[in-house]
């Protein structure tokens, strides 16, 4: 068969560097660390007392305080990410056929702040369950995608893609492969995640997964040197409208690019840690290259997975540098977990969306907090340190990979 070509019509984005698009992009393109300590909850007894919290954010400034009230603060930001997804791509909903547009989201961890405080409020109790009648509904995974079509009445595919960090990539792949094999000719598809709460903070540091620079939060997230000490908990969502290339060529619409092609693997390996040779990683990003019908000579930039932490950066740029070989050295890589922390499931749709905004404005946003060389890193690797570089970026690949051994690579390119 004759697969369909598809492509982004549109973006949102709600991140610790800005509450849309523009902010989003903005923060990335000036190296800002999106980093501070936390207010959503009680620090005091925690290893870890910092994090990339979404700022500012009202859901009420979006949606009727009722609503709002129905959703835990990850379904809130899909919905706003989504809303501004769509009208940024400039869809008119009263033209299109609703009843096959999709939404297929990715969360990691879903409702876990609202499951948290439920259970902690029956725990105090006497043991009567006395339990909201939203509490489920706040809580399960996939909620997010649910309300999206509610709000919208799209009939399409909906469902969530749950793999830990790796689930907005798969969301995406899967949309991806909706459209081409001719399901639906729009899918709406992100991620969100909304985990700076005492479970998440206090699970990750006991698993010596976050960072706990304590005393300079800004600079505590930063790949690829060689005093990192783990990753910064995010939070936020974005947003893609992904579209059959010719639906979107006949009303007009304006094309941020092509989604080229994409990979899936699995380590096969450990529950947490990466193979040390990243051996996921390399079948993952060369299926992708294979699907795309591109060369490694094509590939401009790489929005690595870059998290931080001593084992997965220095196996994904073994993978890297297997896949690509001395071209590795021609390329630009940097991680803008550096700026926006790890975001866990909504990583890849963020990430997507930072790829993106770069082939559009011709430069690599940073990975910042850079100080000093490891001596495990090829030094002849360009990791774009510190300072955003122009670069006309025709094709970039957004990596993101998960706990479980999951990865996914999707391969953007401009038409």
């Amino acid at each position: 068969m004759q697969f369909k070509r598809v492509v982004v019509t549109g973006m949102g984005a709600l991140t610790p560097l800005g509450n849309d698009l523009q902010s989003y992009w903005n923060g990335l393109a000036n190296g800002v660390s999106g980093a501070d300590a936390i207010t959503l909850f009680d620090t005091t007894k925690f290893r870890a007392n910092f994090a990339c919290e979404v700022k500012n954010f009202n859901p009420e400034n979006f949606m009727d305080r009722k609503e709002a009230r129905k959703m835990d603060r990850f379904a809130q930001f899909a919905n706003v990410t989504t809303e501004e997804a769509i009208k940024d791509s400039g869809l008119d909903l009263e033209k299109i056929d609703k009843t096959r547009v999709g939404v297929i989201w990715g969360s990691g961890i879903g409702g876990l702040t609202s499951f948290f405080h439920e259970s902690a409020d029956f725990a105090k109790g006497d043991g009567t369950p006395r339990f909201s009648p939203f509490f489920i509904t706040k809580m399960i995974s996939d909620i997010a995608g649910g309300l999206v079509s509610i709000k919208y009445g799209f009939g399409g595919p909906n469902y969530t893609t749950v793999s830990a960090c790796a689930s907005s990539n798969n969301a995406l792949i899967d949309a991806f492969n909706m459209i081409r094999l001719g399901k639906s000719p729009v899918i709406i598809t992100g991620g969100s995640e909304a985990c700076v709460n005492e479970p998440a903070v206090g699970g990750f540091t006991s698993m010596k997964a976050l960072s706990e620079r304590n005393d300079s939060p800004k600079t505590a997230s930063r790949p690829f040197d060689k005093d990192r000490d783990g990753f910064v908990l995010g939070e936020g969502s974005a947003a893609l409208v992904l579209e059959e290339y010719e639906h979107a060529i006949a009303r007009g619409a304006r094309i941020y690019c092509e989604v080229a092609g994409t990979g899936m693997s699995a380590d096969a390996y450990h529950m947490t840690a990466p193979h040390p040779e990243g051996l996921g990683v390399i079948r993952c990003m060369n299926w992708a290259l294979e699907e795309a019908n591109l060369n490694i000579n094509d590939i401009d930039y790489i929005n690595v997975h870059g998290t931080s932490t001593p084992l997965g950066d220095i196996a994904e740029l073994k993978a890297i540098q297997s896949v690509f070989g001395e071209q590795a050295y021609k390329l630009n890589i940097s991680s803008t977990k550096s700026m926006t922390g790890h975001l866990l499931g909504g990583a890849g749709a963020v990430e997507a969306v930072a790829s993106i905004m770069a082939m559009q404005h011709s430069l690599v946003p940073p990975t910042i907090n850079h100080f000093t060389d490891d001596e495990n890193i090829d030094s002849k690797l360009n990791l774009t340190f510190n300072t955003a570089q122009k670069r006309d970026i025709k094709v970039a690949i957004s990596n993101t990979f998960g706990f479980g051994g999951h990865n996914a690579s999707v391969i953007f390119k401009k038409i």
